[in-house]
């Protein structure tokens, strides 16, 4: 029954051929950039390729979040260590691949050499090799969350304080890497990065390719994440959202589900952490404050929870305000964030999404009860 109620809402052909437009003009922001002249009409600037790419990052975290908080009613306000972690394993091939090319021209990287350090820490080993830097991406964060997921299912920690300690990891995992003697770099993390294998990571046509990367994986991302909640663990995951005691009761146990749909959160997350760095240049431990996690939430309320689609409308449409407000009055952007927040819950509890539900809805109303008075 569940999913006769989402496809005709989200996933209907029209849906599907709205998503793919989309995804179609998006695919054309690079092309158009590298192909025509800066004043051409057609033209798209490298700055704008550039903020879409990082918005699709966002997307994707968001779709990650949306999948634990929408459809199995798990709030986590820590998913920014998920997505900072992915960015740090890439980010670490990103600076061995800088080679001697430093300020220092050392085979370390700069930090380490204004550090003092004579060679690269154990859990530096291999990754100067770019498929292994992937899997760290990939084993990194779904590790933590498996190991972190598993004690506080078990101990059956859900709710407000499910929230509360996963907000707490986060802080302490920011804290720890903005010490020094961590090997990643401080409060500056990593930066400066110059190649991606082999190929000068600021040419337009490297930045194009991972671009395009990220659209694809932002787009299988989706198409994943739609066949799981549309399937019949699917239906599971929102029986533990809905009613985890009667899930209980006949004969499920949730701790496995939970566990499972909350390491693959985290795993999407922390590939959308490693796009994000070659895109935007830089990773630091900012990424993991408490304040980027909350965000990711604004982003998936905004766009309409438990809808896939809507948390990246939402992503989307909150970082361009961002965007927009932080080069206008940007003494005042938080205080927007929150008004934004404010609202939505107050009058928009579905999203934007719901709204735009609820229009269809109330234009079909109409034409039901006028067919019906033409039956009778």
């Amino acid at each position: 029954m569940s999913t006769m109620i989402m496809r005709p809402s989200l996933f209907n052909r029209p849906s599907w051929t709205g998503i793919v437009i989309c995804t179609i003009v998006l695919a054309l922001l690079p092309v158009c950039n590298l192909l025509f002249p800066a004043d051409s009409a057609l033209h798209v600037s490298s700055y704008t390729v550039a903020l879409v790419g990082k918005f699709m990052c966002y997307a994707m975290a968001a779709l990650a979040l949306d999948l634990v908080w929408g459809y199995t009613g798990i709030l986590s306000l820590g998913h920014g260590v998920f997505f900072a972690l992915g960015g740090y394993a890439h980010g670490m091939y990103l600076m061995r691949a800088i080679g001697r090319d430093g300020v220092y021209q050392s085979d370390l990287p700069d930090f380490m050499v204004f550090l003092n350090w004579k060679a690269y820490p154990w859990y530096w080993w291999m990754t100067d090799h770019f498929w292994f830097s992937m899997l760290l991406v990939v084993l990194v964060p779904g590790l933590l969350a498996f190991v972190f997921g598993y004690f506080a299912f078990r101990s059956r920690i859900k709710g407000v304080y499910f929230s509360i300690i996963t907000q707490a990891m986060t802080f302490a995992f920011m804290l720890l890497f903005f010490r020094n003697d961590t090997g990643f770099g401080g409060n500056n993390g990593f930066t400066d990065f110059k190649r991606i294998l082999g190929f000068t990571i600021t040419a337009p046509a490297t930045k194009a390719v991972l671009y395009l990367v990220t659209l694809a994986l932002l787009f299988g991302a989706l198409v994943l994440c739609r066949m799981i909640v549309t399937s019949k663990l699917g239906r599971v995951l929102q029986g533990v959202r809905d009613s985890e005691s009667r899930l209980m009761f006949i004969g499920y146990n949730p701790l496995w589900f939970k566990l499972f749909v909350w390491t693959l959160s985290a795993v999407i997350c922390g590939i959308a952490g490693a796009l994000y760095v070659p895109q935007v240049g830089i990773i630091n431990p900012s990424e993991m404050s408490p304040a980027n996690s909350i965000e990711m939430v604004i982003w998936a309320a905004v766009g309409g929870r438990g809808t896939l689609i809507g948390p990246i409308i939402g992503a989307f449409t909150v970082n361009g305000l961002k965007s927009w407000f932080t080069a206008a009055f940007p003494d005042l952007w938080l205080y927007a964030l929150g008004l934004i927040f404010i609202l939505v819950t107050l009058f928009l509890p579905q999203g934007i999404l719901g709204l735009v539900q609820k229009f269809k809805k109330r234009d079909a109303a109409p034409a039901e009860g006028s067919a019906s008075k033409e039956a009778a």
